[in-house]
């Protein structure tokens, strides 16, 4: 059983303590629905989830709401550090001015890669655009489909693999219960805050994110923030 660090345990009144702070803010910008119960439940059941959710009460996880810029902007980070995919996005969003699938279809591989692209994003981020142009990838029906139903057709596309199309079901549809384990993050700060810094494999990752479960989205969400308190938004 791996161990966990002990922590004290979130509060659930509703006029002092990290809910309330919740319950506050919940009249001042968007947040997901479950977001609050999600919490709630993570703090009782586990200390570490308790003192990261009081460590970190003015994150919240939002979306675009645009998806075509989630996944260009999933496809941009991958494999690089956030600020580098920062600088990069925004040379290509100041070239491309209006980041929409018609316009990106048509530019050429060079001036993307003039954006600091490298020639395989370029050509994926053209591949993306071609698949929401010509409608073999349909955004209306996402809401309605299973995550493992989204991630089946996302992959469909060149560069989306499992890790982007999950990125996707969690900072674009607010999947609640998405637990990427091919994410290096989240496999960092379960080693440091449960396996005394052993990383672990992604069957160990699984197992583990079960305690989680039905609200992973949110466990991985503070786990992030406990490596980087910057938010992070595809």
């Amino acid at each position: 059983m791996p161990a966990t660090r002990a922590a004290p345990a979130v509060t659930t009144n509703a006029g002092s303590g990290t809910l309330g702070h919740f319950r506050h803010r919940l009249n001042t910008m968007p947040i997901p629905e479950f977001w609050e119960c999600a919490c709630a439940e993570l703090g009782e059941a586990d200390p570490v989830m308790a003192s990261l959710i009081a460590r970190y009460p003015d994150t919240v996880l939002t979306t675009r709401g645009d998806p075509f810029q989630t996944l260009a902007r999933a496809i941009v980070g991958q494999q690089i550090s956030v600020k580098a995919a920062d600088s990069v996005w925004a040379r290509f969003a100041g070239f491309v001015e209006t980041v929409h699938p018609e316009q990106v279809a048509t530019l050429e591989l060079d001036a993307l890669t003039a954006c600091g692209l490298s020639r395989r994003k370029a050509e994926y981020l053209r591949d993306l655009a071609g698949h929401f142009v010509d409608g073999r990838v349909q955004p209306a029906r996402w809401e309605t489909m299973t995550d493992e139903a989204v991630i089946a057709e996302l992959v469909g596309v060149r560069g989306i693999g499992r890790w982007t199309a999950e990125m996707f079901l969690i900072f674009n549809l607010l999947r609640p219960d998405v637990w990427p384990v091919d994410d290096i993050g989240l496999q960092k700060a379960v080693a440091l805050h449960y396996l005394d810094n052993a990383r672990p494999t992604p069957g160990v990752l699984r197992r583990h994110g079960e305690r989680h479960a039905p609200w992973r989205t949110v466990a991985t969400w503070y786990l992030w923030r406990s490596l980087d308190p910057t938010v992070v938004q595809y």
